[in-house]
């Protein structure tokens, strides 16, 4: 039983009887409200579930009656279409069953005209007949025997235009007899198609009257859960209401009783924060103790009479290079804070001058014979990269030096080949960065004749062979060796240019050896020998050799 007067037991709950409601009744009046509100939020949802599906099967049942209606216009307006289509038909059939009346009279008209056209020519045959049976002396006059002759040609002729009257009649009744009958089927397929068009439009009649009735029934069920849902949300809004008031009531009731653990907290923890201080000055005391028998050997109560803080503290020793005191030092009265200051000074200064090293003068002699090594090393180093720099320079002059020669030398003799290649053209070396002839590039210039163009870009690919071509043959010029490889230099050039070509290579011929790839005749033609290679009719390859020249060596 607490003091609120709440009993509390193992199958027990039960408030007190205080005028306030005590804490577990309104724990308990909150958890009926929570459970309540959660009971008719399920009714709500539920309801809403229920609305949201009458409110589907309704939209369905609409969007079938509408469809319903919109298939029984089109049938209705098939059936409209139908029955305009069997009147045309009616009365095209009419009109054939006439027109066949017609032809069937004039049919019979036409028979009994050849019929007796028949009988006419039958007559007149009988005639012919008996005027062939009489003799000569019976034989008619010019006159008659004209007049019987034109008499029967006219009936032949009448027979004729009978026959193919007759057969006319005969086709155009037979093709009016099939239209008729095609006439007919059409209008009797065109009955059955408006019997079924009836019959669909009944059935979707009654299929209309049973969505309706459907949708009525969905109305009134959606009305029904409407005013369920209404009674719901009238509920749910006062067990809200009521948890509102309740969780109120609890909340303030939460903050007191939070209120007064908070205060029981501070108390527990002030007690026991006290406890524990007690216990920390009891082992400090108790280690204090132990260390001063430990490291000093005097007693606590004895140290405490010696060094207590009523004695007063001798002064310390003084700092080096700081001017010694005029009058000597005396005790000054124990002060916690500068006797502390004094403590954390002096643990500093023991920190700085950490552990004795006895190794410590053999591993000064090592260090010192180490930096005397490393000295001379530095040194020998700096003399051999003053060293390596002078040979540098010198290499550097002489390559520019070299190369300045080499230059202008190329330069000239590329002048004068490119002017022998190009008749009144210019071309020239021209160097990107004159002042540093270590880095510098080269830029060719060349000009053929009649162009503005100096770009090798913008010249043509026999151009650009042709002033390769001139390059190499003014380094040659310049610089000559034993002997050159020439690899198909001359394969873009026309005649006229390879006619030039050819005349520096004579040249060229004079004072070195020439190793020429080509496939031109005119240059085979100037060689000294001709080397080629073969298939032989084994498949094996072979290298076959000509000397033009003997005088001359290959």
């Amino acid at each position: 039983v607490t003091l609120e007067g709440d009993v509390v037991g193992s199958g027990l709950v039960r408030g007190g009887a205080t005028s306030a409601p005590s804490l577990l009744e309104v724990q308990a009046a909150v958890d009926e409200a929570a459970d309540r509100a959660d009971a008719a939020a399920r009714r709500a949802a539920q309801a809403r579930a229920r609305v949201s599906a009458a409110a589907e099967r309704r939209a369905d049942h609409q969007r079938r009656v509408a469809e319903t209606l919109e298939r029984l216009h089109d049938s209705d307006a098939r059936l409209a279409a139908v029955a305009e289509q069997l009147g045309q038909l009616g009365a095209a059939a009419r009109a054939a069953r006439a027109e066949a009346d017609r032809m069937r009279a004039g049919l019979a008209a036409a028979e009994v005209a050849l019929e007796g056209d028949r009988m006419a020519a039958q007559e007149l045959a009988e005639r012919l007949e008996l005027a062939q049976e009489q003799g000569a002396d019976d034989e008619p006059s010019t006159d008659e025997r004209d007049r019987r002759v034109a008499a029967s040609t006219a009936a032949r002729a009448a027979e004729m235009e009978a026959r193919l009257a007759l057969r006319t009649a005969e086709e155009r009744a037979r093709a009016l007899a099939g239209r008729a009958e095609h006439l007919e089927r059409a209008a009797e397929q065109e009955r059955a198609e408006r019997a079924r068009v009836l019959a669909l439009q009944q059935r979707r009649t009654r299929q209309i009257a049973g969505a309706r009735a459907v949708l009525a029934g969905a109305q009134y069920t959606l009305a029904v859960l409407e005013v369920a849902l209404d009674e719901a949300e009238h509920a749910r809004s006062a067990a809200d209401a009521e948890r509102v008031e309740r969780e109120r009531d609890l909340a303030a009731v939460r903050a007191a009783v939070q209120e007064l653990a908070g205060e029981q907290a501070r108390l527990t923890d002030v007690v026991h924060r006290d406890e524990v201080a007690r216990a920390e000055q009891r082992m400090r005391i108790d280690a204090l103790s132990a260390r001063s028998v430990e490291e000093l050997g005097i007693e606590p109560d004895a140290l405490i009479a010696e060094y207590g803080p009523d004695q007063p503290v001798p002064p310390g020793p003084a700092v080096p290079g700081e001017p010694e005191p005029a009058d000597p030092p005396v005790p000054v009265p124990f002060d916690r804070p500068q006797q502390e200051k004094r403590l954390r000074a002096a643990e500093r200064a023991l920190a700085l001058l950490g552990t004795v090293n006895p190794l410590a003068l053999e591993e000064f002699a090592a260090i010192e014979e180490r930096h005397r090594f490393l000295t001379t090393q530095l040194e020998d180093l700096k003399a051999s990269r003053r060293d390596l720099l002078d040979i540098v320079k010198e290499v550097d002059e002489r390559v520019e030096q070299v190369f300045t020669e080499a230059f202008h030398d190329t330069a000239r003799e590329f002048e004068i080949v490119f002017a022998r290649l190009f008749p009144g053209g210019e071309g020239r070396l021209v160097l990107t960065d004159p002042s540093d002839m270590l880095t510098t590039g080269l830029d060719i210039e060349a000009r053929p004749p009649g162009k503005k163009v100096k770009r090798l870009s913008l010249l043509s690919g026999g151009e650009r062979s042709l002033t390769a071509v001139a390059l190499l043959v003014a380094i040659f010029k310049a610089r000559p060796s034993p002997f050159y490889v020439l690899d198909e230099v001359e394969a873009a050039l026309d005649d006229t240019n390879l006619g030039r070509l050819l005349t520096i290579l004579e040249e060229l011929r004079e004072t070195s050896q020439l190793i020429v790839i080509t496939h031109q005749k005119r240059t085979m033609e100037i060689a000294d020998a001709l080397y080629g290679v073969t298939m032989r009719g084994d498949g094996v390859t072979t290298v076959i050799s000509q000397r033009i020249r003997e005088d001359q060596p290959a």
